[in-house]
């Protein structure tokens, strides 16, 4: 790959990929893609981040397009996140926004442009090997590690893919941003994949699900409090249950969807922990033929540390069983399945 375009997010990650392909001989083009903008009420720094953009592009000497996304955003992650609250799961919005607009809708664009890839900031590895197959593996700094929110991809995604920055610990990215005088270099990092978390989650959850409230219980039945909807909240959860005097910090350990309940305890709770989880079907990004039981390490969510499992399939699902109890599995969520460095299943928790 010769012609790339580069997502420029307005980050320094984004900006030292740009400067990286571009010192490589790449011919690289920068682009910006918009999928939302905030209403008066909500905090969406996407007019920042252009502006910030443009200045890298300008400074680094590359043209800079803007793509607007927001109504495919809306169709595609939106209508999925919605959805996934109104049936009392919990959806991932990161990696639909990856598999589906990120290396899909925009991979798509940039190919029918005449480019031969997209380069990303994530912090992953793609490596190919001598039968031409395409592995997506762990970042070389583990703290920030994103290929759990990849863990859709497919090979022809990951063939058109390029991650600049994936043999560089975070301190190196941000030591050659002030080298280079990057106009971002002392931008502080943003902590977000997508754009979901940088506003209020509630707020924006009642502009299409009407608030229902209910009772916060603990596991002995005693109300503690009230809530505004059962579907905003998942299990282990802890954030917005505005529950005070608690001598412990209180987690979600079970939801009673048709009562509107909400059943909460401290972390040392059992109801907390379970030492299996089920996939109806896995995603395999370069192999099928697994043989089962299959040993293997899990995460069930970004940045946990490796679990070890073992993974049997049975008739019409698959059983992941954990060597330790794994605390707040949530149905929806994402299990993605490692060996070693290398992902290569995920599916959808049942």
């Amino acid at each position: 790959m010769k012609k790339i375009l580069v997502w420029l997010s307005g980050w320094v990650d984004s900006a030292v990929s740009a400067y990286l392909l571009k010192k490589q001989w790449y011919d690289v083009t920068a682009w910006f893609m918009i999928n939302y903008l905030a209403s008066e009420w909500e905090y969406c720094p996407t007019l920042d981040d252009i502006k910030v953009a443009k200045e890298v592009a300008t400074f680094l000497d590359i043209p800079f397009f803007t793509f607007d996304y927001r109504d495919d955003y809306a169709n595609k992650v939106l209508w999925y996140m919605y959805e996934g609250y109104k049936i009392w799961i919990t959806p991932n919005p990161d990696i639909m926004c990856n598999s589906e607009v990120k290396f899909k809708l925009f991979l798509d664009e940039a190919l029918e442009h005449g480019f031969d890839g997209v380069a990303m900031w994530h912090y992953a590895k793609i490596d190919q090997d001598n039968e031409w197959i395409f592995h997506l593996e762990k970042w070389i700094d583990n703290t920030k590690d994103q290929s759990y929110f990849l863990a859709w991809l497919n090979q022809y995604q990951l063939s058109k893919a390029l991650f600049p920055i994936w043999n560089l610990e975070k301190s190196k990215v941000r030591e050659i941003a002030l080298e280079i005088w990057l106009p971002n270099a002392k931008r502080k990092d943003s902590q977000w994949i997508c754009f979901v978390w940088k506003v209020d989650l509630t707020k924006f959850l009642e502009k299409k699900i009407k608030p229902k409230p209910g009772n916060i219980l603990d596991t002995s039945w005693n109300i503690l409090w009230t809530h505004k909807w059962v579907f905003y909240y998942t299990i282990g959860q802890r954030k917005w249950l505005d529950l005070w005097g608690q001598k412990e910090p209180v987690f979600i350990v079970r939801k009673d969807i048709e009562k509107n309940e909400i059943i909460v305890w401290t972390t040392s709770d059992l109801e907390l922990y379970d030492d299996k989880l089920f996939v109806k079907e896995f995603h395999f990004l370069w192999n099928d033929d697994f043989v089962y039981p299959l040993k293997a390490n899990c995460k069930i969510r970004y940045r946990q540390a490796d679990q070890e499992c073992i993974i049997y399939k049975e008739n019409d699902r698959y059983k992941v069983e954990f060597k330790e109890k794994q605390r707040a599995i949530a149905v929806w969520q994402i299990c993605a399945v490692y060996l070693g460095d290398d992902l290569v299943m995920s599916g959808v928790i049942i």
